[in-house]
């Protein structure tokens, strides 16, 4: 399992967690919502008992013990009514600084009714009805669940942005240290050659393989000079980009199979853009060759450059295999590869190579199954 998929289930298991909390959060108060509404409403069933005790009391005591009753709760805001709707008592609700405060009576009342069953109390001298409400603790408690969400939420984004940022981390230091180490490796074999390849000329003059041999050589210094760069801050210079990728398409023409036609075409000769030139060769060599993996001896390349506006596009497009749509959105992914052979980073630092160093973009423009695909770079001017 490589690194990013591993971050992927840590995401997975991170949203799981905070799916499980908030859905035990969510039952739990729920239950507890539920239970306390349960006690309201026998506090507002009492205190209605009280109301009927006071007015068919026979005593004193019988008085006095109903008032203890009713006076015991004040924090479940109540509004009591005669028969026809006039209002006869209040209790826990505040009408300071109400101006119609009839008015504001009369919603609440109807907000009290789309909560709780208004509670019926008849006595002998007539009958009144008790509408009430929740209490601050009972309304609090609802809205808990959402706030506890809502903290959830936002300790499970920093946790992600920090895990992609370390991972990131993590793998700029992996690949740089590859590449400078795959540098400093090749040195040595490369002087070693060149060495042997001086000596060769000095005995067979004429011999044009040498002459080969030596291009070879200048190409794999050239690798080595690329791999050297990643990681560090290569300075973007002027470059005419037509005669970089004419010089591209002939070295790559050279090396496809014989079936295999690369072509070149642009819309504007020269065309200047700011890049790095070994590494942006590096880039489209990596494309040519997976579109020659992909065509698998024959077939045609074609690269389209054009000049739009404040942006340099770039086309490289085959006619080979095409890929599939489930794992379009999975081919910059570091260590993903189609071939059994790969370490699947081509194309990963290729896109880091344009959007990172040259602030550009790389992507698949389109790619169907049997009829090609093409690779679209666009570069900043």
């Amino acid at each position: 399992m490589t690194p990013f998929n591993r971050l992927i289930n840590w995401r997975y298991t991170l949203i799981g967690i905070a799916i499980l909390i908030v859905a035990a959060s969510l039952f739990y108060t729920s239950n507890l919502t539920a239970n306390l509404a349960k006690e309201e409403r026998k506090k507002v069933k009492l205190f209605a008992e009280g109301i009927k005790t006071i007015a068919n009391a026979k005593n004193n005591e019988e008085i006095s013990l109903a008032t203890n009753v009713i006076t015991q709760d004040s924090t479940i805001p109540r509004i009591i009514t005669d028969i026809d709707g006039n209002i006869q008592d209040l209790k826990a609700i505040d009408t300071n600084g109400v101006k119609n405060v009839n008015q504001f009576l009369q919603n609440k009342i109807q907000e009290f009714k789309s909560t709780n069953a208004p509670i019926r109390v008849n006595f002998t001298y007539g009958t009144v009805i008790i509408y009430y409400g929740e209490s601050k603790l009972l309304s609090r408690l609802q809205f808990f669940p959402y706030a506890q969400l809502a903290i959830i939420s936002v300790f499970l984004i920093i946790v992600i942005l920090s895990l992609s940022t370390a991972h990131k981390s993590i793998q700029n230091q992996v690949w740089i240290g590859l590449s400078k180490e795959t540098a400093h490796q090749l040195g040595t074999p490369i002087s070693s050659i060149e060495g042997w390849i001086e000596l060769l000329k000095l005995e067979y003059p004429e011999n044009t393989h040498i002459l080969e041999m030596q291009n070879d050589i200048e190409r794999l210094k050239l690798v080595a000079d690329r791999f050297g760069k990643i990681g560090s801050n290569p300075p973007l210079i002027k470059e005419d980009i037509v005669v970089r990728l004419n010089d591209m398409v002939n070295y790559m023409q050279k090396r496809a199979p014989g079936k295999v036609k690369i072509s070149f075409e642009t819309d504007a000769n020269p065309l200047i853009g700011l890049i790095c030139g070994p590494i942006f060769d590096w880039v489209i060599e990596n494309l040519i060759r997976n579109a020659l993996d992909a065509m698998e001896g024959k077939g045609q390349i074609h690269i389209h450059l054009s000049n739009k506006g404040q942006q340099i596009l770039i086309d490289i497009s085959d006619t080979g295999k095409g890929i599939p749509k489930h794992i379009q959105q999975k081919v910059f992914t570091p260590g993903f590869s189609t071939k059994k052979r790969g370490w699947g980073l081509g194309l990963t630092l290729s896109k880091r190579i344009i959007e990172n160093y040259h602030k550009g973009q790389l992507f698949i423009k389109y790619s169907e199954a049997q009829k090609g695909t093409c690779f679209r770079i666009m570069l900043p001017k």
